[in-house]
């Protein structure tokens, strides 16, 4: 059970409703008038408790289970324990996460505008939209309806934001336009500048950093990432991408729809990725060079040149992933052969 000091649940619902909000079917056999109250993990949730099967890892925690329901793939349906009320879903992930939001839906701003920061006279607020104290909205700035801005937060002048977004805490975000249903955590940098200078042995030469940086709709942005706005070019991040915590994005990259950025990654100025990417934490992609639709990229790997549409590469410097795991395997038998050698 989520901890009621932070989480507002909702409900219950029948068994029957769950399926229609969920996209899941009840089972022949399961009664669909039973009313489920809350969801729980497989090993916690007790009989007015709906649970979920994702990984086949946890089919034992599943058979020894209490809950009063659970979201399965037909295919294991038999080792349900007796009484177990079943929701088949071919996507039970997805199913439970549709679920799990009737329950705990994201919570509406209350409309308070903080008398505790600075809102310039010259912004524009949406109806319903909050604002909590110590935040500054600048002057020329726009805030949709039903926004929330956080505390602390810095909305810079001329920045506009969709409806339905909100801003962590101690966010700051310049230069950039924002979309709608696009989600800041706390601690993001957006707009700053870019990190462009001509080296010179007499001294660097700052370039000024002229572009903005444009948010699609439907984007989620975690806590202390950092998007740098464009030195001419715009930076920009397609709809529906979804960016880990401490992820740096550098100045004029160019992100298409849907993509996928785990924390710590690093990506170069003015690199373009395809829809649909997938980076893993901690990989470095090198600037000016292109990621094509649906690649995807391993954790801690290096990319230094174009990967093609659909690849799969790892290591440093990336490499097909299968080529990678054969020259780790290799390293590794070539460590063994070595220590046999010297036993």
């Amino acid at each position: 059970m989520a901890d009621p000091r932070f989480f507002l649940r909702h409900g219950p619902f029948t068994l029957l409703q769950i399926a229609r909000l969920s996209g899941a079917c009840v089972a022949e056999g399961s009664d669909g008038s039973i009313v489920i109250e809350d969801v729980a993990p497989l090993e916690s949730a007790g009989s007015k408790s709906l649970s979920f099967l994702a990984n086949a890892r946890y089919l034992d925690a599943f058979a020894t289970s209490k809950a009063g329901a659970c979201i399965v793939s037909p295919n294991h349906a038999g080792r349900a324990p007796p009484g177990m009320h079943l929701l088949f879903s071919e996507t039970p992930y997805r199913a439970y996460a549709h679920a799990a939001s009737a329950f705990y839906p994201p919570a509406l701003p209350d409309g308070l505008l903080s008398v505790d920061g600075f809102i310039s006279s010259s912004a524009r607020i949406g109806k319903g939209s909050s604002v909590a104290p110590g935040a500054v909205i600048a002057a020329g700035a726009s805030i949709g309806p039903r926004c929330a801005i956080g505390a602390n937060a810095v909305i810079g002048a001329n920045v506009e934001i969709g409806e339905n977004s909100s801003v962590g805490a101690l966010a700051s975000l310049s230069h950039c336009i924002i979309g709608k249903r696009v989600t800041i955590f706390p601690g993001v940098r957006i707009g700053q500048d870019g990190f462009g200078f001509d080296p010179n042995p007499a001294g660097f030469v700052k370039v000024p950093q002229l572009g903005r940086v444009i948010i699609h709709d439907d984007v989620e942005i975690g806590a202390n990432t950092t998007i740098d706005r464009g030195a001419g070019p715009d930076t920009v991040i397609g709809e529906g991408c979804r960016i880990d915590n401490l992820v740096q994005i550098g100045h004029n990259v160019q992100m298409g729809r849907g993509c996928v950025i785990v924390a710590q990654v690093g990506i170069s100025g003015s690199t373009r990725l395809g829809d649909f990417v997938m980076v893993g934490g901690q990989a470095a992609v090198l600037g000016h060079i292109g990621v094509g639709h649906g690649a995807q990229i391993a954790g801690q790997s290096g990319v230094i040149k174009d990967v093609a549409a659909g690849a799969r590469i790892g290591g440093t410097p990336a490499m097909p992933i299968r080529q990678w795991h054969r020259q780790t395997a290799t390293l590794a038998r070539l460590a063994r052969k070595r220590r046999a050698a010297d036993e």
